[in-house]
């Protein structure tokens, strides 16, 4: 079997060294990367071209879904998606044909995915179809996955528990799996929740990702400032400072500061 150039990318340490660990295992597969986020998995699939990416589905700045959605066609490696289990991910995969592996990956499936991409590689008509079905797939699961998106964050306050409004919140940003939330009175909170699990749950045109550690509310940015190098910082209401990292600010220009 030819060698097949392999990509890594999950945010989570130890699960991205045990699958690299497996892959090891196997005699055909040169490991070219590791990204620890969709940002650097972006940047490490352009620059590396890689025969195929095992993209973890739930990643900071980017998911693996976007990750695909950003990457164009003549970009696109094969993909497999590694995600803990997801009934909406797997019935997008299943009726598309998109391959996925299941956390803890075991090394037969593992196997499997890698028998795949060398059928696939050999075969190049196969390779549009494959594009087209992982981007069909990317559709489905956008349609169908529609979560119970949340109106208020539970914060502890000494002995109570507060229900902090949406609409309050200024910016949440990340330290480790503590989150720091911010009102627009400056009021300062401190739950242990990871950034991404809390964004799946906030509806989407409410709060913007400006890195891979902070989301802000939209309704408070008060003055975006470009910086050198092609990003922004951002000031809110409650006189908070944000940087916006160089993927995020692509995505703002694109998004919210073109005509």
């Amino acid at each position: 079997m030819k060698t097949i150039r392999v990509v890594i990318a999950d945010d989570e340490r130890p699960a991205r060294l045990f699958l690299k660990a497996l892959l090891e295992s196997f005699p055909a597969v040169e490991i070219v990367g590791e990204a620890e986020n969709g940002t650097e998995a972006v940047d490490l699939i352009t620059e590396t071209k890689p025969d195929l990416a095992l993209l973890d589905l739930q990643m900071p700045e980017a998911t693996g879904l976007e990750v695909v959605k950003m990457l164009r066609e003549n970009q696109m490696p094969l993909v497999a998606f590694v995600t803990a289990y997801d009934e909406y991910a797997v019935q997008a995969f299943e009726v598309n044909a998109v391959d996925y592996l299941l956390k803890p990956v075991e090394r037969t499936r593992l196997a499997e995915t890698l028998q795949r991409a060398a059928v696939r590689l050999e075969r190049e008509d196969l390779r549009d179809d494959e594009t087209e079905r992982l981007q069909n797939a990317v559709k489905v699961y956008d349609e169908i996955a529609k979560p119970a998106f949340i109106e208020r964050i539970p914060v502890k306050n000494r002995e109570e528990i507060l229900l902090v409004p949406l609409r309050e919140v200024a910016s949440i940003v990340a330290d480790g799996e503590l989150l720091h939330i911010t009102t627009v009175n400056n009021k300062r909170y401190l739950i242990n929740f990871r950034l991404k699990d809390l964004e799946a749950r906030i509806e989407p045109n409410k709060f913007i990702r400006l890195s891979r550690g902070a989301l802000a509310n939209l309704e408070m940015i008060a003055k975006i400032s470009p910086m050198i190098g092609g990003t922004y910082q951002v000031l809110l209401k409650n006189g908070q400072q944000l940087g916006v990292s160089r993927l995020q600010s692509k995505l703002l220009r694109e998004k919210f500061l073109k005509m």
